[in-house]
Formats: structure tokens, C-alpha cells, sequence
């Protein structure tokens, strides 16, 4: 089982990153594949409860990739790493299958929450550089994170979220209209208080004529 999912990870990365020129130098020289197959085996090693050891191939991964991932986090098959330097990834974090993440992706907690701390990616779900995931929610299948995004609130099935905090801005191939997401006709407020300063004005100068 260990074997099979290390195979499709494997070609996961072969898949996804045009710049593979073969399966041996994904092997052999891909930090964002070695950091998965040293996830691969602490987490093994953490389901059979050698929960130290378990840790010290975790602690030496982060040192060897740049790559934290907790042993206890669950990840399904096909995960891809691309340029994954950055990511740091929770103990209660649930990834699903075929995976995308960029480098600086952090799959976190808010530092309030207890049990369940750390976000659920479904299927299929494409995390941009920098991007921060922080919570105990669902991020449904099919969906994108823009880079740098900050999401704080469970994002629907076949989604695109952007900006901080995260904001839906497309949901099933269509664009959602909504007024948080307009960034041309916002109120400049140098020019609201500018008005109020010129009625707070014209109100005094009548009181001082009646006077």
C-alpha cells in the first residue's frame, strides 16, 4: 500500500510539472517529492504509535526540503509539491487525493481551536504560492487558492477564492457578483471626509449669521 501511493505520487509529479524530463530525476532531485516520501514513512512509522521516531524523520525532512508536514497529517494519493520550500502542513490536516500545493503554503491552525485544528482539502485542489489555509474547514473539490490568499471560512466545491481574507470570486466555471469584490467603484474616503468637513463648516457659518 505504502508502495502504491508513493508510485502515484510519483506520477503525479511527472504529470504536473512540465519541466520533468523523467520519473528518476523527480526521484532522485525533487525536494517537493522527497518531502512527500519522507511523509510517507513518518506517517507509517506514526500509525504504528513509534510516534518519536515517527517525528525524527519528520523533523529530518523539514531540515533536508524545507517541507513540515506533522506524521499525524492525512494525505491521499497524488500529492504534488511544486517548489514546496515554505509549506508547513498541521497534525489534524486532511488532503485528499491529487493535490496541488506551491511553495509557502501553510495548511494551519488559528491557535483557538482544540480536536479538529487544521483545514480539510477535498480532491483536486489547487493551493497557490504563500497561500494561507487557516481552520478547521473544508476546502471543496476542484477548487483554487490564489497566491497569498488568506482563508479563514470553508470554500465551496469548484471554486476560485482570492485576496485577504479570501473571497469566492468564481464558483462553477461562473463569476460571483458581489460588491466586496469591486475593486473600480470604492469610496475614496479622503473625499467623504472632506464633504464632512465642508457641511460641519457651512452648518456653523449659519449659526454664527442667526447669532
Amino acid at each position: 500500500m505504502l508502495f502504491k501511493k508513493v508510485r502515484e505520487d510519483l506520477n503525479a509529479f511527472k504529470e504536473r510539472d512540465p519541466a520533468a524530463r523523467s520519473k528518476a530525476e523527480i526521484f532522485f532531485l525533487y525536494n517537493g517529492f522527497h518531502a512527500v516520501l519522507f511523509y510517507r514513512l513518518s506517517h507509517w512509522l506514526y500509525r504504528r504509535k513509534c510516534f518519536f521516531l515517527a517525528r525524527w524523520v519528520s523533523q529530518y525532512a523539514k531540515f533536508r526540503t524545507g517541507v513540515e508536514i506533522h506524521p499525524a497529517a492525512t494525505i491521499g494519493k497524488g500529492l504534488c509539491i511544486d517548489h514546496g520550500t515554505g509549506i508547513v502542513i498541521g497534525e489534524t490536516t486532511v488532503i485528499g487525493d491529487y493535490c496541488l500545493l506551491y511553495q509557502g503554503v501553510t495548511l494551519g491552525g488559528t491557535g483557538k481551536d482544540t480536536g479538529k485544528r487544521h483545514p480539510t482539502l477535498e480532491d483536486h485542489v489547487m493551493v497557490g504560492s504563500g497561500a494561507k489555509i487557516l481552520g478547521p474547514f473544508t476546502i471543496g473539490s476542484h477548487s483554487k487558492i490564489a497566491a497569498n490568499a488568506v482563508v479563514l471560512e470553508e470554500i465551496p466545491p469548484h471554486s476560485t477564492a482570492v485576496g485577504v481574507p479570501a473571497k469566492v470570486i468564481r464558483q462553477n466555471g461562473k463569476r460571483v457578483e458581489s460588491d466586496l469584490m469591486d475593486q473600480v467603484h470604492i469610496p475614496d474616503p479622503v473625499a467623504q471626509e472632506l464633504a464632512r468637513l465642508a457641511a460641519r463648516i457651512e452648518e456653523l457659518e449659519k449659526k454664527l449669521e442667526d447669532q
